[in-house]
């Protein structure tokens, strides 16, 4: 069964910005590791687009939200990426999150909402603490509006506290990560199956 996944990273950095995105490289570690899987991915970072304020799904004209939506929706897999800013999971990401309320009011005739029976990772950098803090943000709120974690759907790498050193800077990936993200990758794929094969009965009006 063949797959997909969906990843947005959520970098204060758009795509022209000169500087590397250690976010990205991460989703793309990651991505990587879903290949022996069959998951095809693709990666777009949210900053390239023009996401409006809100809590819609559409807020109107030249909001972009609506086609980032429809990737999100449409894949079998929704990463979420994010650096770690002052403790806190990225503004960027924050917005994302706000956008998916309105899925709770967009079910279908068994209750489910949009994302019944997607999977959702969410996969952090960061160089301070605050990794499991901002999974636990960001795990409840793709849960609240219907996602589903699988086991060990958390893929972090911080460095040392204060430090000048990302992780797109690394030489090679540390092994620790590489296990992590290899688990990830082969949990969320073999769960994407599973709903993908039988979706969530939801129940009945």
């Amino acid at each position: 069964m063949s797959l997909t996944a969906f990843a947005l990273n959520c970098t204060l950095k758009n795509s022209g910005d000169t500087e590397k995105s250690s976010t990205d490289r991460l989703l793309g570690d990651l991505l990587a590791a879903m290949v022996p899987h069959g998951v095809e991915g693709e990666i777009v970072r949210a900053l390239d687009h023009d996401i409006k304020p809100g809590v819609l799904s559409d807020m109107g004209k030249d909001d972009d939200w609506p086609k980032l939506r429809k990737k999100i929706i449409d894949a079998d897999i929704f990463i979420l990426g994010l650096p770690i800013w002052l403790g806190q999971p990225s503004s960027v990401a924050k917005r994302v999150l706000e956008r998916m309320d309105a899925f709770l009011s967009e079910t279908d005739n068994r209750s489910r909402m949009p994302a019944a029976g997607k999977v959702a990772l969410v996969a952090i950098v960061g160089n301070e603490d605050g990794a499991h803090a901002c999974h636990a943000v960001c795990f409840q709120a793709l849960n609240d509006v219907g996602f589903t974690v699988p086991a060990n759907g958390g893929i972090y790498w911080v460095g040392e506290a204060m430090g000048d050193i990302n992780y797109v800077d690394l030489p090679g990936t540390p092994e620790a990560v590489v296990e992590m993200i290899e688990m990830a990758a082969s949990n969320a794929a073999h769960l994407a199956k599973l709903l993908k094969a039988e979706n969530y009965p939801g129940v009945a009006g």
